[in-house]
């Protein structure tokens, strides 16, 4: 039997809301998740294509198997143009899938129409509905989250792995139900305290109330705004592991997760020190 190849999470950004992204003192490349041979690329954000390219080991944005936006706002489809024209070579190689809600392919688009055209596949993203994007590899919406524009986060899984990432929203009651079961739980954490209608985003006090109703094997905060500078985010994550007991971890810029062996991330969660603060005053304006 030949075993499965190596599964992994790369975070080639972890900016949470405009002035993170637009300041870059956190990058703005989404995420890529690359599960038994098919490799997903989440919201790439400004830059993104910069990013894949120059990470090591690099990103090589023709061997995307699936585009996934979750909503159409500036620092999570920034890149997405650029990613389906670097997937498909220009487009003559109509090959992939790209995957986002209906308003960001038809009311606002965030890929230019003329790319739609590109990709294999071109699927909407909506409440309830599952897609396949590799053999034994599902993506599913669970729910639409409460975020200003057609919004949501969505269950990924493989072959014992099953992973929930709870993109941009304010609070609802639906999301520990939605996101149950889940073996890895990404929370987008953009503020301190949420709250706020004003910034519709989960604050680390609603990241610490989701991971203690879903308790994960591992939860990691990512998405952070710059009330969240990568000393705040360690620390935050740090309350969350021992006020919840579930091993919480903030992301950086360039971490790749080793899927395979989540306890030996969870076994850091514990005893990961705050790192050198990297970023000013709290954000002052509506969140994007």
């Amino acid at each position: 039997m030949i075993p499965p190849a190596h599964r992994t999470l790369k975070f080639l950004g972890t900016a949470g809301a405009r002035f993170a992204v637009s300041t870059q003192l956190r990058h703005s490349g989404g995420l890529v998740w690359s599960l038994d041979g098919a490799t997903i690329w989440v919201d790439p954000g400004p830059g993104a294509l910069v990013r894949a390219l120059s990470s090591r080991p690099k990103v090589d944005p023709a061997k995307v198997d699936a585009l996934v936006i979750t909503h159409r706002h500036l620092d999570h489809a920034g890149d997405a143009t650029a990613v389906v024209e670097a997937m498909t070579r220009g487009g003559f190689s109509p090959r992939g899938t790209l995957l986002a809600p209906r308003d960001a392919l038809e009311t606002e688009p965030v890929v230019f129409r003329y790319a739609q055209a590109f990709p294999a596949r071109v699927g909407v993203l909506a409440p309830g509905v599952r897609h396949a994007l590799a053999p034994g590899v599902t993506l599913e919406t669970p729910v639409a989250h409460d975020h200003g524009v057609e919004t949501y986060g969505y269950l990924l899984s493989a072959p014992g792995l099953r992973a929930g990432h709870v993109v941009d929203t304010f609070w609802m009651d639906a999301l520990p139900e939605a996101y149950a079961g889940v073996d890895l739980l990404l929370v987008n954490t953009t503020r301190l305290r949420g709250g706020d209608r004003r910034y519709l985003h989960l604050g680390a006090d609603d990241a610490e109330r989701l991971v203690a109703a879903v308790r994960p094997r591992l939860a990691v905060l990512t998405h952070l705004g710059m009330q969240l500078p990568p000393r705040k985010a360690d620390a935050a994550a740090l309350e969350i592991s021992r006020r919840t007991g579930v091993p919480t971890l903030a992301a950086r810029d360039g971490w790749l997760l080793d899927l395979d062996d989540l306890p030996a991330a969870a076994a850091r969660a514990g005893s990961r020190a705050p790192a050198a603060d990297a970023g000013p005053a709290p954000e002052g304006g509506p969140a994007a």
